[in-house]
């Protein structure tokens, strides 16, 4: 018997538990499978929409209660960098950045581990194995890269300067989305993370893409907090993107009407080619 994937996606909830971001809530998040012909189409919208990629899987916050994460990206045009993040882009003159294909190495890995060890050593992410972080890094229905970034100078001819930072980096029709960054916690005093950020915008200016796609943004989490600090910021909120001119306007108190009900947010959705789900 022939089978066929449906022509519209499905879409599901996943079970309450504990929320990474902010002690004492719960997370929920509404999601769906990322295959088929259509994938980039797919992810191209649905980013668009506030959802972010994890493998074949797109996402999006749905907490009964509570709205605090906010997808968040860069207007590039809008962005002008601080003092601050000028003196960062100086640390870090000496970083060659090369874009890789989707496939894991054994250098990656390393670095990622000594990353959560060093950082995140109880998140998440922390018993991941090379297995694990290899279907992280390459399943992927659509077009991605691993962006590297070496520093000082190959150790013998035919061997590459050692990789100091390393972004898991989507292409979209509109921009680049940085699904995960780690690096070498020793270059902490150097703000890598802040420059990975600051290069993905310059590389989006040079493809003449209009945004940098960050994840989500948790108003009131200390691990969250750094995305407020650039300019051109925009949160996707109430169905529409706006520009954020004030962080502290942002509240991540609960309240029970905070969240439409699922058929409601499925019903909203706008899919490629297809009328809105649901309508």
């Amino acid at each position: 018997m022939r089978h066929s994937l449906p022509l519209a996606p499905q879409f599901y909830v996943t079970a309450p538990q504990p929320c990474p971001y902010l002690a004492g809530r719960m997370e929920r998040k509404l999601f769906t499978a990322l295959q088929g012909e259509q994938a980039g189409e797919l992810n191209d919208a649905l980013s668009k929409q506030g959802f972010r990629r994890s493998q074949n899987v797109l996402y999006r916050p749905s907490c009964a209660d509570c709205a605090a994460c906010l997808s968040a990206r860069i207007d590039v045009a809008a962005f002008r960098p601080t003092k601050s993040q000028r003196r960062v882009m100086r640390r870090n003159a000496a970083l060659s950045r090369t874009a890789t294909s989707p496939w894991a190495s054994d250098e990656q890995y390393d670095l990622f581990r000594t990353y959560l060890d060093g950082r995140h050593g109880d998140g998440g992410m922390a018993d991941m194995d090379m297995f694990e972080f290899a279907a992280m890094v390459e399943e992927t229905p659509i077009r991605t890269r691993v962006i590297e970034y070496r520093t000082g100078e190959a150790p013998a001819p035919g061997r590459e300067a050692p990789l100091a930072a390393a972004s898991l980096t989507d292409v979209l029709d509109d921009g680049l989305s940085m699904v995960y960054s780690f690096f070498d916690p020793a270059l902490q005093p150097q703000s890598p993370g802040t420059y990975m950020i600051l290069d993905h915008i310059a590389l989006a200016r040079e493809q003449g893409l209009p945004y940098v796609y960050l994840g989500y943004w948790v108003p009131g989490s200390p691990k969250m907090g750094y995305k407020a600090n650039f300019s051109g910021l925009q949160v996707y909120r109430g169905g529409q993107w706006q520009t954020v001119t004030d962080p502290f306007a942002y509240s991540a108190d609960t309240h029970p009407l905070s969240v439409d009900p699922i058929a409601e947010q499925v019903g909203r959705i706008t899919l490629p080619g297809v009328r809105p789900v649901g309508r």
